[in-house]
């Protein structure tokens, strides 16, 4: 087990690596709502939304890349051998599904035009090679390494995102921006797989394929859970409400991911530990960074309103803590799904579903607003934190 100074140091790296990267985003989020009008603004975050859930393939790979080093790091280079041949397939197989997608994506965000879904497949071919990159970093230990991705992804996006909006302020030309940043932590982690491409090994594609498929299964299932309001605000609200939607999901976003690198750090030793201890601590240090933004939010909504975009979105300076709280039941419910995916305990994924479809039932069923859809996002991502944390028994599978 991993010493607790080593494991503090190594939280603090990534900490700082994953807090850049989410800075990074957050500020080209930011120059998005500044210099986009509300309407272009809701289609790129619905965009957004679509490389969120397309990247569960990649968080797949990193997931299953990094429990299989950290249980067997005597096989790191057979592993990652087998991981390098999945994910170009992967890779280029998730980037077409989703470009031929622009069919239906198209009419039902009413974008004018198929090239931002196209963009969007072209952006997940190198976010899904990161994740095989990140996994084998994550599961050797490799902070460092691990902290330059991230740090890259994030710089990427800010750099060349925002040059592309201000070069024309439009969604599509945002997502070019994204297309291109993506490669960057494909540069900055391609010597972690670098010496294992025509190297034949010994392990089968098989059960990594499985497991693989499996762990995206759940991400999906939880991606489709947390971006499943900018859809549908995005379909359903007239354009400046879901403009305002959109911003308000900016605070969301930065409560959901602001906590993430306690789940990177403590993969590993959730996957070797069978006990729970490290997990409930886990989850009550995410739940009390949570509880910290909402209060924060709430007690200074106005300076919460520059952070989002400024005085343009000022309808929702009032309501902007029910996004915060959103945001902060989405993250442990996060951290869950990783302690899951650690043991190799996938049925999580039913109650994930079963989440997002009584989010559609009540945002269609009872045809909310923007108040009463976060708010239907807030209660059923806390429920589902509550049962999935105090009834592990009917949330696993059979483990392997």
């Amino acid at each position: 087990m991993t010493s607790t100074s080593h494991r503090l140091s190594s939280g603090s790296t990534v900490a700082l690596g994953m807090m850049g990267m989410n800075v990074a985003i957050y500020g080209f989020t930011v120059a998005a709502a500044r210099s986009l009008v509300p309407a272009e603004l809701g289609a790129l975050v619905a965009l957004l939304g679509i490389l969120l859930m397309g990247n569960v393939v990649s968080l797949g790979i990193q997931a299953v890349t990094a429990r299989r080093i950290a249980v067997a790091p005597d096989d790191r280079a057979d592993v990652v051998g087998v991981v390098v041949r999945v994910t170009a397939a992967a890779a280029l197989a998730v980037g077409a599904v989703v470009a031929l997608l622009s069919v239906v994506l198209v009419p039902l965000l009413r974008l004018d035009s198929p090239w931002p879904i196209i963009l969007a497949g072209l952006t997940l071919v190198p976010l899904t090679v990161m994740g095989a990159q990140a996994g084998v970093a994550q599961g050797s230990e490799r902070w460092g390494s691990l902290t330059a991705i991230y740090l890259a992804n994030g710089l990427g996006r800010l750099v060349l995102g925002t040059a592309a909006i201000l070069v024309e302020p439009s969604a599509t030309s945002a997502m070019v921006g994204i297309a291109l940043g993506a490669w960057v932590p494909v540069l900055v982690g391609a010597p972690l797989l670098r010496g294992h491409v025509l190297h034949p090994h010994g392990i089968s594609r098989r059960p990594l394929v499985r497991e693989a498929v499996l762990g995206s299964h759940a991400l999906l299932a939880y991606f489709v859970l947390s971006s499943l309001d900018a859809l549908v605000a995005r379909n359903r609200f007239e354009a400046h409400e879901a403009g305002l939607y959109a911003a308000g999901l900016i605070l969301s976003k930065a409560a959901l991911f602001a906590p993430q690198f306690v789940s990177v750090v403590l993969f590993p030793d959730l996957a070797r530990d069978e006990t729970r201890r490290a997990r409930n601590q886990a989850v009550l240090a995410v739940a009390g960074l949570g509880a910290l933004a909402v209060v924060a939010t709430a007690l200074l909504p106005r300076l919460a309103l520059v952070l989002v975009g400024g005085e343009r979105y000022d309808e929702i300076a009032g309501r902007l803590w029910l996004f915060a709280l959103a945001g902060s039941c989405l993250a442990v419910v996060h951290l869950l799904v990783f302690d899951a995916l650690a043991r190799h305990a996938h049925g999580v994924v039913v109650l994930v579903w079963a989440g997002a479809a009584v989010v559609v039932g009540v945002a269609y069923g009872l045809d909310v607003h923007l108040t009463g859809l976060v708010t239907t996002v807030a209660s059923v991502s806390a429920v589902l934190a509550v049962i999935v944390w105090f009834v592990p028994g009917r949330t696993t599978a059979q483990e392997h």
